[in-house]
């Protein structure tokens, strides 16, 4: 593949809505900013119009299709930031595993990692640009066809949820003590993978900022799995690696570096440690306690979450006073407005619209009156 337009030799429109980003940083913001995980996806008509049957890895592979869908919630919604419509099954591909079948068709690679000798098939050194370059390439579009509407998310997975997918093939069937007895048995093997992982991941995150991704996110979407002890033995030491090493090499090239979150489901016995992790902002699933989480994280980082999504199905009045609530809890500074997890497929798109508009028009109101 052709390398990608470059961040380096793009004049991108200039930011009208940057609230996330003040947010992230800890600035203060007229009114809290939202957005939603998975916003770009299949609960959109218009998304499954553009994608028509177009294979998942395929769609994610087609430049001019990820900025439509990535800019379709924005278009609809009074959403303050986009999210680069991507996966986060891409890395164990740029490593060497194969495709078998699309994320939620089936066992996704043909070749799961089973034990220790199998990480020689991994090829660490890959060319990013050529393995993932259509990634970069449609950050740089979209960030030109937003037009500085609002920033521009990328992501990946942490080191951790993408071993488990590698070693349990997910699709297949989750079995969550498979890749967990994998670190206890093979401790050497396993701090050897995640940290092959760890080492992508921070490539593939430059690489979308050098593109024009002006805030990221790591998604540890199986970190409460890991409990307090094998968190802190495995995972914790990589993601504080990915939050130092990505503002190291960004910086050794001129390029600021960029706010970082860190989303570890169900993980709260880590939101302390988080929050020293060195990321701007720790995301919370439904299930974390607002006041409580504050009260952990302390007022160095800002808060994102962390309304269930199934509140989602609920009717709108109910929605407003759940916005209502959990702005109550959170505070209107240092907190960005987020359900707990992804947006669920079959939500009615109506109801994402109260819920972003509740969350400014109650905000807005509280800072009033502050």
């Amino acid at each position: 593949m052709a390398a990608p337009l470059s961040a380096h030799t793009q004049i991108f429109p200039p930011l009208k809505n940057d609230l996330v980003i003040r947010a992230a940083k800890g600035l203060r913001t007229e009114r809290v900013p939202v957005w939603v995980m998975r916003q770009a996806g299949r609960y959109l008509p218009e998304y499954k119009e553009a994608k028509g049957d177009t294979k998942f890895f395929d769609t994610c592979k087609n430049p001019s299709l990820v900025c439509e869908l990535t800019i379709q919630p924005v278009k609809r919604f009074n959403v303050d930031a986009a999210i680069i419509f991507s996966d986060i099954l891409v890395i164990p591909l740029a490593l060497g595993l194969t495709v078998l079948n699309d994320p939620g068709e089936g066992p996704v690679y043909a070749d799961p990692i089973k034990c220790p000798d199998d990480l020689k098939r991994l090829n660490p050194n890959f060319d990013i640009v050529e393995e993932l370059g259509y990634v970069y390439e449609a950050i740089t579009m979209t960030r030109m066809k937003l037009d500085g509407k609002v920033p521009l998310f990328g992501f990946t997975g942490a080191p951790w949820t993408l071993m488990k997918f590698m070693i349990e093939n997910v699709s297949a069937g989750p079995n969550p003590n498979k890749a967990r007895r994998f670190l206890v048995e093979h401790p050497e093997a396993s701090h050897q993978l995640l940290t092959i992982i760890k080492d992508a991941l921070v490539r593939h995150l430059v690489q979308q900022i050098k593109a024009g991704a002006q805030i990221v996110q790591v998604f540890d979407s199986f970190a409460g799995e890991l409990g307090p002890i094998l968190f802190s033995k495995f995972e914790l030491p990589v993601l504080k690696h990915i939050a130092r090493e990505v503002k190291e090499k960004l910086k050794a090239i001129d390029i600021e570096p960029v706010p970082m979150i860190i989303f570890a489901k169900d993980a709260h016995f880590a939101i302390e440690d988080l929050s020293h992790a060195g990321y701007d902002v720790v995301g919370l699933d439904w299930g974390a306690q607002p006041m409580h989480a504050r009260k952990l994280a302390g007022n160095n980082v800002t808060l994102q979450g962390n309304m269930d999504p199934v509140m989602l199905y609920a009717p709108k009045d109910e929605i407003r006073k759940g916005v209502k609530e959990m702005l109550a809890k959170f505070g209107t500074q240092r907190y960005i407005a987020n359900l707990g997890h992804g947006i669920l497929k079959d939500t009615d798109p109506d109801n994402l619209g109260v819920f972003v508009d509740a969350v400014h028009s109650y905000s807005e109101d509280m800072n009033a009156v502050l």
